[in-house]
């Protein structure tokens, strides 16, 4: 199964937080280069790439000399227009770095409610990708608040990079975490946790592994990951989940080895 992913040619990449910032809150630039680095590479190889990123609070904490998420959403609204900028601009000197062109596109829930917002975001895509461009999108955090609810931990990325995917009918979704894959319990309290390496079907005792809706499983929200998966397979796609403490994995996974979680 995972040979197929050797011609996969549209490709959404999804990068949480957890990818672009250290525990301490500053900002992995290494993480941020090397992620720059493997997509324009892929773009060279003849791939089309989306980046779906997560981090627009986080860097606008660490820009603001803030120690700790506020707690109101207007706060966190201010704190993610102020982090997408700064996100936008280190991403774009990096990208450019090696002479690789991006555009930002920030959307809310209903662009997959309304045709014909759909049909433009889609379009713009398509055309972005035609031109050789990378979209980099981001739920636009100063508008839609569904996943800014600071009592839970995870937002809305991982749905939003599956709906990206399904738009733009992509071969693959590459779901970066701060886990090694989907496993039977958390290997940070269970040593003996199995790793799942390919997963056909989300049905009710995955997610019951996932520890629900309103809990965290690890430290990446698995119950969202599953959701996002449920939507991939729903549309005959694929997704493989993996750690993205080093991005150039995704050359590997690529490659069709053994890595992650492949749900297909």
């Amino acid at each position: 199964m995972r040979k197929q992913l050797k011609e996969a040619k549209r490709i959404v990449i999804k990068v949480g937080t957890s990818t672009l910032i250290y525990p301490n809150g500053n900002i992995n630039l290494s993480a941020i280069d090397q992620l720059a680095f493997t997509l324009t590479d892929l773009r060279n190889q003849g791939k089309e790439i989306i980046l779906v990123s997560s981090g627009a609070i986080g860097v606008g904490l660490n820009k603001l000399n803030m120690d700790k998420r506020p707690p109101t959403i207007p706060e966190q609204q201010a704190v993610a227009a102020v982090g997408q900028a700064e996100l936008m601009n280190i991403y774009n000197q990096r990208f450019l770095t090696y002479s690789q062109q991006i555009a930002q596109l920030l959307l809310t829930r209903d662009v997959i409610e309304f045709p014909e917002s759909r049909k433009n975001v889609t379009n713009t895509m398509d055309q972005l990708l035609k031109m050789g461009i990378i979209p980099v999108i981001n739920e636009n955090d100063t508008v839609a608040i569904d996943e800014l609810d600071h009592l839970t931990k995870f937002g809305d990325n991982d749905q939003l990079s599956a709906i990206v995917a399904q738009l733009i009918q992509a071969d693959a979704l590459i779901m970066l975490s701060d886990i090694d894959g989907f496993f039977s319990d958390n290997p940070n309290t269970n040593k003996d946790a199995t790793l799942f390496s390919e997963i056909n079907e989300i049905n009710d005792a995955l997610l019951q592994l996932a520890g629900g809706k309103g809990s965290r499983f690890g430290t990446g929200g698995m119950y969202s990951k599953l959701k996002a998966a449920e939507r991939v397979l729903e549309h005959n796609g694929a997704m493989i989940l993996a750690n993205g403490k080093q991005p150039k994995i995704i050359f590997d996974i690529l490659e069709g080895k053994i890595i992650g979680t492949l749900f297909i």
